[in-house]
């Protein structure tokens, strides 16, 4: 169990038999309403629209890079209800890939299969080496744009082909509040928006610590900003040495970048 009270390794076995898992009523309300309410705020004053292709779609709002937009962002990293199985899939060296908000608006089309390792060069299946969350900050139902995913798809051998039709698409159907924990090399896509109101959802997205991380967490984050995180997010975001290895600085942690305190002890020294 999780400090959260959370069943870590079952939901564990379930990314790794099935390739997802959704844990219902996760999130504290008050966050969920709080997320929803500060998004509709930086779209507002950064005057963001949608995009002008297919995959992050031209009636989808997406805001990337959260984690300069506030300390309200900081929260959803280390929550303690999803990092616990994000360790448990990956291991505690694991990092912030990717921090974004993803509004499916009314009308939008179904986005392209694909799986969220695809672009990275190994044979399948593999072990994990991202794990993917969704946070539900409105309802996921099958006709506002429910993430659709392939179970056990994250077993097969290749990534899909984006342009193809498949069977054994389900919609991964969640109450507000809920989150999708899932193996990234799971095919899934985001559902076609049949509602009169949006689909918001926060896509929280891990890599393995020997990765490259999706957004540059380091150069996309001023210094300022994490200074001001907490030890955990900031090993998270790349303030870390990864296995007394991966990462380091002249034999220092890159935590020295933030204060004095970045002694590590490497590999070499145990």
């Amino acid at each position: 169990m999780s400090a959260a009270g959370i069943d870590v390794e079952a939901h564990a076995k379930r990314v790794a038999e099935d390739g997802y898992t959704i844990i219902e009523g996760a999130i504290e309300p008050d966050l969920v309403a709080a997320l929803e309410e500060d998004l509709l705020r930086i779209e507002r004053e950064r005057g963001i629209v949608p995009a002008s292709n297919d995959f992050e779609g031209r009636r989808t709002v997406r805001i990337y890079n959260l984690l300069v937009h506030g300390e309200l962002y900081e929260r959803i990293p280390v929550h303690a209800s999803i990092l616990p199985i994000v360790e448990r899939v990956l291991d505690r060296g694991c990092l912030v890939s990717s921090l974004s908000s993803i509004s499916i608006c009314s009308g939008e089309t179904g986005q392209p299969m694909h799986a969220d390792d695809q672009l990275i060069p190994l044979p399948k299946p593999h072990p994990a080496i991202v794990c993917n969350s969704m946070w539900a900050i409105t309802d996921f139902t099958r006709d506002n744009g429910a993430t659709r995913i392939i179970p056990g798809s994250h077993l097969r051998d290749r990534s899909p082909d984006p342009a193809a039709r498949y069977e054994g698409v389900i919609p991964a159907e969640m109450p507000r509040g809920s989150v999708l924990v899932y193996h990234g090399s799971l095919w899934h896509k985001g559902g076609a928006n049949k509602t009169d109101r949006r689909r918001t959802g926060i896509a929280m997205n891990y890599c393995a610590g020997f990765l490259r991380q999706q957004e540059n967490q380091q150069l996309g984050i001023p210094r300022e900003i994490a200074k001001g995180f907490s030890p955990r997010l900031r090993e998270l975001v790349g303030y870390g040495v990864y296995r007394g290895l991966i990462g380091h600085i002249d034999k220092t942690s890159p935590q020295q970048l933030l204060d004095e305190d970045g002694g590590a002890r490497m590999v070499w020294d145990r």
